[in-house]
């Protein structure tokens, strides 16, 4: 065996440890796929068709990038080290624009698959051949190769244990697609985060491949669940000279995300391992973990045993009568809605169906269609006991209610099959489980959860790969009820949301303090602009607020043509202020005191942060050298991981990463070639070392002028980060976004905060993720990367069926989010929804969610726009809506009728789509500045789906009226409940007020003749004439209608992460322009009013 390699020092670690190279590197994954392969394709004039086919690995060349919208999922992470060769002939052509990464590059190690003899993937191509061509609407390749038969027949019980006994023949694909095989080298346990025992012989690579499942285990204790503890290694072994050659085969063939470093030593992806790897983790037969005691006060704390039973045996163990716990009759004794693919008919049985969902509506007759209350999402077809324990829809959502069985009859519906999450929402009800098992599917992965069918007292089926476990010891035991012997009863199963805290196997390294590091950008343009005193006087305000505890650390940097950082070491009188002047090698001034204890150096931070807007009042420094100061940034933070939070004002000019302007004002409208892709790759690589390093970074962009949004953005897109942007910000000329941002940047610095963070979505056998959309970096083909979570992100996946759901009647989804809460525990949250499948299109169109659709579309959308024109994202969308009617129409109707038939479902389709065609990120027009619609995509991508509804079609309502009838009582306030409006000035009167929400934005319209009570005491002005032209706050009077208008338009802007302006407008107000655009149903200059809109549709679908 060769001897231990040392690994090249000199490389920050991941976890602290001096002489360790990466485990997870800053940028793994290239995500390489041709410009043509997201999402829309310009050549059909149909719709999203040549998806990369999930497993079709693309041609990858050493630090390529390639700009895209979306990260898809089938890309592997033969990021190519240093000195590092790749051994796979390239497949498909790539078709991006590549930029050679040059510098020294942090070496990366890969995870490699611990066995040779990996199995090959279905769906994957040999060397050279090329992907097959879908079909219009189908995203992902439906392989050929993949055993049909009984979705159970792999699962063959074996009695008296709970595990189920390897397939016959493991030669052929015996793993759901788009999911991998990890398998466990045989002599212990994986190299869970890329550690070894000191001294330990390394495990030997090209062993043959372990069984799928274990031998049946002793009766007694628990099954292993979760990793083994962490040990940390000496030294990392080096592999046989062949191993390297065979180990990247062995990943082209697989889709693992694997890597290798140069010196040939072989690990696997650490957070990987930790979260439990791809749909079918192989478990290895190790001895459980030891107990951990957990000294918490959180949640439900479980005792290992009650007193009693501590030396009960298993049923039938010898000792033991087997009838004192024995269930033969299956799951009789349990009241849990069994939920097995065997047993779910009697649970479905004499449902009827909604019918009102395919009610065909006539489009061009039926005008008042618009639903006079928030449309709901719809309440998937299951039985009432299941849905009952479904997750809340404002979670977990899927664009259709009832999954199609097959692709094929995906592919007739055109409808986009895919997930909307808002994984980590404020919730103010969240069962937390303090426990030192966590109870997982040892073939998948899977936590368990309400959707799981228990066989009997001792066995549960998991619902994703339908694998027989056994129930641990310390499961059977109940902390609510605190009976032992009813594991159905648990909270796990009784929730489809839960969080778990999770015991040290599941941390690469001690969770880390929370730090906050803020740069500021003090250039003249920035001082002018006044947005520093507003940020710091807001910080002042609220650094008791910041999420942490006593280990938070804080720091600050301000650049202009230099960069300025600020020792708050303890002891000095006032901040010190240190000057790089280097802006082209960075460097750090000095080792300590630039991130300092927040509880410790307060005084010192509070001193500084009154004096920063003084410092530069009299700068004539006019440069910015961004890039320079987030390389300074990145540095600082590199050995803990945190949050950047960058403040800029203008286009970087000096250093790495500066940009020139690429707007021309006079052309936005006709110029072919907007500018929607970075003009540098520097923020994303940057952006991925971040992220590599467990840090994100937010970007708040105050700018009067362009600012390349576009290439700006990516720091904080592939970092996990957010963007805000306040467009023409200054404290004198602009007042209202001075209280915008004050009010925004509140909620961002309180708002609860996850650190790193990862997160993996599974779904049921037989289906399979293939893209995703949202603000992260994806670390390993389905894991995403979030250096910090919030709770204002939403994130979306498309999904393919790969494999016929023939036998299923239902399916389930599961997203798994990992991090690190402010306060330094690991926890895990967890989100399960369970979804009926069905055979025909009209029950497909039945469930579909029209809302979750147009979610879903307008990411796709975003992504259309950058891979190739603004215009075919737009005819796509058309094509979107036409494609569905039409598919409807021919396949459904059974009466052919005149008109434009929509199904009841579908009937809001087209308003909404002409709604995203209005909206500023796809509208066309010279009133769309380039940044304020690059911002706007950002939104599309990042919004949680409620906000992204708001945003795109507003709700309008009569405001002059308001009474208690039907209104809400929230902590004994009364807020009204208005019906809403169709969007169209028809609906406005002269005698009225009118308050339309837009989300980020409300307007309240004043008809000239609208009666003198609501002027006088709503308004607070004697007459319409005396309404100011820049009024933007409603006075508060003591008057009934003042105190309505007031609790309503507050209970709108609660609980949002944007601050929403209110403009108050008349006739002849300048905005009044801006209040009509929104009227989605009347027509534009650029744009068909919804009439039109639905008469070329018709058009269309009757060709």
């Amino acid at each position: 065996m060769a001897q231990p390699a040392r690994p090249p020092t000199g490389y920050p670690s991941q976890n602290g440890a001096g002489q360790q190279p990466y485990s997870n590197g800053p940028v793994q994954n290239q995500l390489m796929h041709s410009s043509d392969g997201q999402g829309y394709s310009p050549s059909v004039p149909g719709l999203y068709s040549h998806q990369t086919p999930a497993k079709v690995p693309p041609h990858q060349t050493s630090g390529q990038y390639n700009y895209s919208g979306s990260q898809n999922v089938s890309q592997l992470n033969n990021y190519q080290g240093p000195g590092q060769t790749l051994n796979r002939p390239p497949v498909a052509p790539f078709s991006g624009s590549p930029v050679q990464q040059t510098g020294p590059v942090p070496q990366v190690l890969l995870p490699a698959l611990q066995n040779s003899a990996a199995i090959s993937s279905a769906g994957s191509f040999p060397p050279g051949a090329s992907p097959p061509v879908l079909s219009n609407w189908q995203y992902s390749q439906t392989p050929v190769s993949q055993p049909v038969g009984s979705q159970t027949s792999h699962l063959a019980h074996m009695t008296g244990t709970g595990s189920a006994q390897p397939p016959s023949s493991l030669s052929g694909n015996t793993n759901p697609p788009g999911n991998y095989q990890y398998a466990a080298s045989p002599g212990g346990p994986p190299l869970q985060n890329s550690y070894m025992k000191p001294g330990s012989a390394p495990p030997p690579v090209t062993q043959p491949l372990t069984p799928l499942h274990p031998p049946a285990r002793p009766p007694l204790g628990p099954p292993p669940v979760g990793g083994p503890p962490l040990i940390r290694p000496s030294t990392l072994t080096a592999g046989p000279p062949n191993t390297q050659s065979l180990l990247n085969s062995a990943a082209n063939r697989d889709g693992d995300a694997t890597s290798a470093a140069s010196d040939g030593s072989v690990v696997q992806n650490s957070y990987d391992a930790i979260e439990g790897g791809g749909l079918m983790a192989t478990p290895h037969p190790s001895p459980a973990p030891p107990n951990l005691k957990m000294n918490r006060s959180v949640g439900y704390s479980y005792p290992t045993l009650p007193p009693g039973y501590q030396n009960t045996s298993p049923p039938g163990a010898p000792g033991m009568q087997a009838s004192a716990l024995q269930y033969p009759d299956g799951s009789k004794h349990f009241h849990q809605p069994a939920l097995g693919t065997n047993h779910l008919t009697a649970s479905m049985g004499g449902l009827s169906l909604q019918q009102e969902g395919l009610r065909p509506v006539n489009l061009l007759q039926e005008r008042n269609i618009l639903p006079m209350t928030l449309l709901k999402a719809p309440v998937p077809n299951l039985h009432e006991d299941i849905q009952k324990l479904n997750c809340n829809p404002e979670l977990f959502r899927c664009t259709l209610t009832n999954i199609p069985q097959t692709q094929a009859l995906l592919n007739k519906a055109k409808l986009p099959l895919g997930l909307l999450l808002h994984p980590f929402k404020d919730l103010s009800q969240l069962p937390v489980v303090t426990s030192s098992t966590i109870v997982r599917c040892r073939s998948c992965r899977t936590y368990i959860n309400p959707f799981v069918s228990f066989l009997d007292q001792r066995r549960w089926k998991c619902n994703l790969c339908y694998r027989v476990n056994d129930v641990p010891e310390e499961f059977m035991y109940n902390p609510v009820t605190r009976v032992y012997g009813e594991p159905h009863k648990r909270p796990e199963v009784q929730n489809a949301t839960i969080e778990f805290m999770a015991p040290s196997e599941y941390m690469l390294r001690p969770p880390q303090p929370p730090v906050y590091l803020f740069v500021f950008d003090v250039s003249h343009n920035a001082i002018e602009t006044g947005y520093l005193n507003t940020v710091c006087q807001t910080l002042l305000d609220n650094l008791d607020l910041l999420p942490g505890n006593t280990r938070t650390k804080i720091g600050f940097i301000t650049f202009d043509s230099t960069i300025h950082f600020y020792s708050l070491q303890e002891g000095l009188s006032q901040p010190q202020m240190l000057i790089v002047s280097d802006i082209e090698d960075v460097f750090i001034p000095m080792p300590e005191n630039l991130l300092v204890n927040l509880n410790e150096n307060k005084e010192l931070i509070q001193d500084l942060l009154r004096t920063l807007p003084q410092m530069f009042t009299k700068s004539l420094e006019t440069q910015s050298a961004l890039g320079p100061a987030l390389q300074a940034a990145f540095k600082l933070m590199s050995p803990t991981g945190g949050r950047i939070s960058v403040f800029q004002t203008q286009l970087p000019s000096v250093g790495m990463g500066a940009l020139k302007s690429r707007e021309e004002p006079n052309q936005r409208a006709t110029a072919k070639d907007i500018h929607l892709t970075p003009s540098t790759d520097f923020y994303k690589k940057l952006a991925l070392d971040c992220s590599g390093q467990q840090v994100a970074v937010d970007l708040f962009l105050l700018s009067g002028q362009y600012s390349d949004l576009a290439s700006l953005g990516c720091i904080s897109r592939y970092s996990a980060g957010s963007v805000y942007y306040y467009q023409s910000y200054h404290h004198k000329h602009n007042p209202v976004q001075v209280e915008k941002l004050q009010k925004e940047l509140k909620r961002y610095l309180t708002r609860k905060i996850g650190f790193e963070a990862v997160m993996r979505i599974r779904c049921t056998k037989g289906l399979s993720i293939h893209t995703f959309h949202g603000n992260f970096f994806v670390r390993s083909t389905d894991l995403l990367s979030l250096p910090n979570v919030n709770p204002d992100a939403g994130y979306a996946v498309q999904m393919s069926v790969e494999e016929s759901l023939t036998d299923m009647q239902v399916v389930s989804f599961q997203s798994a989010l990992l991090y690190t809460s402010s306060k330094g525990e690991r926890r895990i949250r967890v989100h399960t929804m369970c979804l009926p499948v069905v055979t025909t299109l009209s029950e497909v169109y039945l469930g579909a969610d029209v809302q979750a659709i147009t979610g879903l579309l307008a990411n796709m959308a975003v992504d259309r726009s950058v891979s190739a024109t603004l215009s075919d994202a737009r005819d796509a969308l058309v094509n979107a809506v036409i494609d569905s009617l039409s598919a409807y129409r021919s396949s459904v109707l059974s009466i052919q009728q005149p008109g434009l038939m929509a199904p009841y479902s579908l009937r809001l389709f087209p308003l909404y789509v002409l709604a995203l065609l209005k909206q500023k990120a796809f509208q066309t027009g010279t009133n769309a500045r380039l940044d304020e619609r690059i911002f706007t995509m950002c939104q599309v991508k990042n919004q949680p789906l409620v906000y992204l509804m708001l945003m795109t079609h507003p709700s309008l309502y009569r405001v002059d009226n308001l009474t208690d009838e039907g209104a809400l009582n929230i902590n004994d306030r009364t807020i009204p409940q208005p019906p809403i409006l169709q969007l169209s000035v028809e609906k406005l009167s002269r005698d009225g007020a009118y308050l339309m929400d837009a989300g980020s934005v409300m307007f309240l319209w004043i008809g000239k003749n609208c009666g003198q009570s609501f002027i006088s005491q709503v308004l607070g002005v004697p007459n319409y004439g005396s309404i100011p032209q820049n009024m933007t706050h409603l006075p508060e009077l003591e008057t009934a209608e003042s105190m309505r208008t007031i609790a309503f338009i507050s209970w709108l802007r609660e609980q949002r992460p944007f601050f929403p302006i209110l403009y108050i407008i008349k006739d002849d107000s300048p905005l009044k322009s801006s209040f009509l655009q929104n009227m989605i149903e009347d027509r534009t200059e650029s744009a068909l009013s919804y009439y039109e809109f639905l008469l070329h549709i018709q058009q269309q679908v009757n060709k």
